[in-house]
């Protein structure tokens, strides 16, 4: 028994809180577990505005692990069955980084260690929200750190360097302005594996690029060049004092020849949030004698060794920044070390030489380095494929790379406040990651998800909100309601016990009038007063979550939140009709509609929102409903299912919803809140049409090509969706709930990081045509099982669950007492069900 006193200041990052809980004292964890220590902070919606709640939390880890003893052929004959079995174990040839780098994915194609902050690309003019697609556009620079994924401006992209020739070797004939010194690349040049990105430009030049967690490394080659007279072209390498959406607000740079070194720093504006930030860098140029240095701005170079340069009272943006030359190399090649801070430029340079002491030989290791963290992180899935294709087990491994390219390890680069917990960034955002990449992660990296919590709790302490969004040092904008909670409850439910807490504050109108209202201020938040409906619908769900730890706790006050969480049916309007966007009739009646302050309804079109009719966002076409229609959040209702399905007529006419909500255009694959309803069919008693439609949406919306994301990334949250779909299990996030499908291979295997267990799903009579994908019947551990869920002791314990496939639908898992367990079904052993 580990015995832990933790102790956290938190809260949520946001703009409209509600909930209320009573004053807490927090102390630091001082040991990470392999669940950390959770709690839920008051709601809020837009901007991250809160007051601090703390908690004292004492809380009791269990840490069993078994030791098995087997006599030596036993063991080597089990390791030649798994080795001939397991096709794909550690293997990184089935990563590519380029699916989702068009078509709107943004997804990072660059260099990167998991969670590093170091993410060298190219930068193209084209859909450059990740840095670089394969979209035909033109290379603008060579930047160092990138979110994956994400939506809004285009994120980060500091201080690009780019690589030219100068006509006649004449510094002025160089072209330094972004647009002007654009140029393609090879098409067929491009290689993107995990720790490793290059391509060749049009002119010729090669550039490679790896990874430390601080630092990039960069490898660029000139072809041999020659001026009008006959000499070398000499190479020349420029630093931009820029990012990707050309947000710098001021910045300034210093050259040190004799070092072959450039300093400088600027001041950004986050690409989903508010403030700004300060980000700093320091590059080392080897390999090659400089033999010119200066600074430039706008088309114009000097010899000035320094500059300053800000936006002006104008707003006028002026380019700017500095660049070496250097005498041309015999081999061509120009190493280039950029390290990165968020604390320094003297830091920046301290992270460099500690990270990659000796740059001109470091490349090679360097990449090999990265590439054995990736298979390190992978190492805990095997699976074995049992003929499927390599596309199907390219995007698998991919969708579980991108996993863990974001949130960004910044321990130790917070300039913001002194602590000696994690700090992680790019959050980006947990109403995206919290319904899938989390859960995953808890899965298969529970020491980073770990750190992440602690993080997000030590964020609370310091900023008196727990982020939803959260970027570059920021606080992002909140979309919905306040969904850390269900992060924190998730690491909760699956690890700790015996704890205690208090807190205070929350939204007067959620406690006052049990729904947030159309139109609605309230003195306690701030920001946009839309989305009533969603997060009325979030709230109740995050309160639901509220309960389960407080339940768990041992606090009275469960009962509060409990009650809360029913808040969702007070904006059910039962006479509520929808008609197409023609005057057709859906046939379906009784939707989710806003409601005024007064109590009187207000109005919103059913399909507003969806994929057949605008994009609603914050500042876009603002609706009650959050990129999302009310079609879409009607159900939304993971902790009721089974109150939801009473409501709208049954379980037969739950499925006509469902199957005409995915099969009509309403559904939007592209965004998060679609990713529950593609399994919500367990709930009605129907998983067969859960795996029917799962294989809708795999290969058709998922799948290998770089246009083979349906919508943005969102820092992982689709490649999440897609990993757990072919695994076969499906998580309700905030719920000891695993949904079950067939895996998409003949046999999955996941070890516990933490417990060393290996939890097996196999199938019998495994199709790899997909025309044998519905369950007949179970065994876990060799005995019948017919629930259509599991729990998370399937993982922690490492069990075996055999299902048998057929081509038709069978009644496994359609009796009651085998659904996922609903709240109305049983609220007097709420949140501690056991799947197994």
């Amino acid at each position: 028994m580990i015995h832990l006193k933790l102790a956290v200041d938190r809260t949520s990052n946001a703009t409209l809180q509600h909930g209320d809980m009573k004053n807490t004292t927090l102390q630091k964890a001082l040991v990470p577990s392999p669940r950390p220590c959770a709690y839920r902070a008051p709601h809020t919606s837009d901007l991250q505005t809160q007051r601090a709640i703390t908690r004292d939390l004492t809380f009791t880890f269990r840490n069993a692990m078994v030791i098995i003893q087997k006599n030596m052929l036993y063991s080597l004959l089990l390791l030649q069955c798994a080795l001939s079995a397991v096709a794909t174990q550690n293997d990184l040839r089935y990563v590519n980084p380029l699916i989702g780098s068009t078509n709107g994915g943004n997804v990072f194609a660059g260099a990167s260690l998991p969670y590093g902050i170091a993410k060298p690309v190219a930068d193209v003019d084209g859909q450059n929200t990740g840095g670089f697609s394969t979209d035909g556009s033109n290379v603008t620079g060579f930047s160092h750190m990138h979110d994956s994924g994400t939506g809004g401006n285009p994120s980060m992209g500091n201080f690009p360097l780019f690589p030219q020739y100068c006509k006649d070797n004449i510094v002025d004939n160089c072209k330094f302005p972004k647009a002007a010194r654009a140029v393609h690349y090879k098409n067929d040049s491009v290689v993107a594996r995990p720790g490793y990105f290059a391509l060749a430009l049009e002119n010729g030049i090669k550039a490679e690029m790896t990874a430390a967690r601080r630092t990039a490394l960069y490898r660029f080659t000139f072809p041999k060049g020659y001026t009008a007279e006959g000499y070398d072209l000499n190479p020349l390498i420029s630093v931009d004092l820029t990012d990707l959406w050309d947000s710098r607000q001021n910045a300034s740079i210093s050259l040190d020849a004799d070092k072959g070194r450039i300093k400088g720093n600027g001041t950004f504006l986050p690409s989903f949030g508010a403030g700004s930030y300060k980000s700093y860098f320091c590059a080392d140029f080897g390999d090659a004698d400089v033999g010119d240095s200066g600074i430039w701005v706008n088309d114009r170079a000097g010899s000035v060794q320094e500059l300053f340069v800000t936006r002006g009272f104008n707003n006028f943006y002026l380019q700017a920044g500095g660049y070496m030359a250097f005498d041309r190399p015999d081999n061509g090649i120009v190493t280039v070390r950029v390290g990165v801070s968020f604390v320094s430029s003297d830091q920046a340079c301290k992270n460099a030489e500690a990270e990659v002491p000796e740059p001109e030989d470091a490349f090679d290791d360097l990449r090999k380095s990265a590439e054995a963290a990736w298979k390190e992180k992978l190492s805990p899935i095997k699976v074995t494929p049992g003929g499927a294709s390599k596309d199907m087990i390219s995007g698998f491994w991919s969708g579980i790379y991108r996993t863990m390219l974001s949130p960004q390890d910044l321990t130790g680069e917070n300039p913001l406040w002194k602590s000696d917990e994690p700090y992680f960034d790019s959050f980006y955002c947990l109403w995206d990651a919290f319904r899938a990449q989390h859960p995953f992660l808890t899965i298969i990296d529970p020491k980073a998800q770990s750190k992440m919590v602690r993080s997000l709790l030590d964020t609370f302490k310091h900023e008196g909100w727990l982020p939803d969004c959260r970027m570059s040092l920021c606080k992002g904008w909140t979309q919905g309601g306040s969904n850390a909670d269900i992060v924190l409850t998730d690491a909760y439910i699956t690890s700790l016990s015996n704890g205690h807490m208090k807190g205070e504050g929350g939204l007067q109108s959620w406690k006052h009038l049990n729904y947030i209202p159309y139109l609605d201020f309230d003195y306690i938040g701030f920001g946009t007063n839309s989305r009533s409906i969603s997060r009325t619908l979030e709230y109740a769900y995050n309160d639901y979550a509220l309960s389960v730890v407080a339940k768990g706790l041992g606090k009275k006050d469960y009962a509060t939140y409990l009650s809360r969480s029913g808040n969702w049916q007070n904006l059910y309007k039962e006479d509520q009709k929808s008609l197409l966007g023609n005057g057709t009739d859906t046939g379906f009646t009784g939707f989710f509609q806003p409601k005024y302050i007064n109590g009187t309804w207000g109005y919103q079109d059913p399909i507003a929102c969806s994929a057949l009719t605008s994009w609603c966002s914050l500042t876009s076409n603002p609706s009650e409903t959050f990129e999302s229609s009310i079609w879409e959040y009607l159900f939304f209702v993971p902790h009721d299912m089974a109150k939801l399905i009473k409501m709208v007529g049954g379980p037969d006419s739950f499925v006509s919803r469902l199957d005409y909500f995915h099969t009509s255009g309403l559904a939007d694959m592209g965004n998060e809140p679609v990713f529950l309803t593609v399994y919500d069919y367990h709930y009605a008693g129907r998983p067969g049409l859960s795996a029917s439609r799962a294989h809708a949406y795999i290969p058709s919306s998922f799948n290998a090509t770089h246009s083979g994301l349906p919508g943005n990334d969102d820092s992982g949250a689709m490649g999440s969706f897609l990993a757990w779909s072919m695994m076969g299990v499906f998580p309700n996030p905030g719920q000891n709930v695993y949904l079950i499908i067939p895996p998409f291979f003949k046999a999955v295997a996941i070890t516990h990081p933490e417990t060393k267990k290996t939890a097996t799903i196999r199938n019998v009579n495994f199709d790899k045509t997909y025309k044998k994908i519905y369950i007949q019947s179970a065994r876990l551990n060799g005995k019948p099982y017919t629930k259509s869920w599991i729990g998370h002791e399937f993982f922690t314990r490492g069990m075996t669950l055999e299902l048998t496939l057929g081509d038709k639908e069978s009644d496994w898992g359609t009796r009651k007492e085998d659904l996922p367990p609903s709240l109305s079904d049983s609220v007097a052993a709420f949140g501690h069900h056991d799947g197994t």
